[in-house]
C-alpha cells in the first residue's frame, strides 16, 4: 500500500517516527512532494534557525532512505482538482501522481472523502492507521513505539510513559493499545 504523508504528519517528530517506523518494517510504502517537505522545514524553522536546520537534516536522511518516495505532480494535474483550501490541492495532486490508495492526513475538513473517492483515494489519521496496524501486527507497532520512547526519553531528558509521549504527539489510541 502506498500512503501519501502529509506534511502535518511528518513535523511533529514522534509522530513522524512512529508512522515512518512503520513503514520501514516494511507495513506501507511512504510518499510525499518536495513542496511537503518545505512545508516541514518552515514549520520547523518557527522554533529558530536550529530548528530549521535539524529539519533539513532529517529530509536529506529520509530522502536518502525512501528515494522513490518524492512525487511532484504536473501544473496541468492540479488545475483541474479542487479541495475546500486551494492550499491542499498539491497534496491531492501528489497522492494521484504517485498512484497513492491512501492521504495519511489530521485534516480532515480540507480532505472530503467524496472527492478523494473520486480520485480513487481515501484519508486515514495517523492515530487511526497506527491502531488499525497495532491490531494486526502488534509486535511491529509495539517495537517502533519502544524505540521512540526510548529516542524521546534519552533526547529530552524527561521519562516519559509510553501513553503520556503518544497523547502529547495527538496518538492517543496507539498509546493506550501500547501502554
Amino acid at each position: 500500500m502506498k500512503i501519501l504523508i502529509d506534511a502535518c504528519v511528518l513535523y511533529p517528530t514522534v509522530m513522524r517516527e512512529m508512522v515512518l517506523g512503520v513503514a520501514s518494517a516494511g507495513v506501507f510504502e511512504p510518499q510525499w512532494s518536495p513542496r511537503l517537505l518545505e512545508e516541514w522545514a518552515r514549520a520547523a524553522a518557527r522554533l529558530g534557525p536550529e530548528g530549521e536546520a535539524q529539519a533539513r537534516g532529517e529530509i536529506a536522511m529520509l530522502q536518502a532512505v525512501w528515494p522513490r518516495a518524492s512525487i511532484t505532480p504536473q501544473a496541468g494535474l492540479l488545475q483541474r482538482l479542487w479541495l475546500p483550501d486551494a492550499n491542499d490541492i498539491h497534496v491531492l495532486g501528489a497522492a494521484i501522481a504517485g498512484s497513492s490508495d491512501v492521504i495519511m492526513t489530521l485534516n480532515a475538513k480540507d480532505f472530503p472523502r467524496n472527492i478523494l473517492a473520486e480520485e480513487g483515494l481515501s484519508r486515514i489519521d495517523p492515530d487511526g492507521y497506527l491502531h488499525q496496524v497495532w491490531q494486526n501486527q502488534p509486535e511491529v507497532v509495539q517495537d517502533v513505539g519502544e524505540y521512540v520512547l526510548k529516542q524521546a526519553r534519552a533526547m529530552s531528558g524527561t521519562d516519559w510513559t509510553m501513553r503520556a509521549l503518544m497523547k502529547k504527539a495527538r496518538l492517543p489510541r496507539i498509546g493506550k493499545a501500547l501502554d
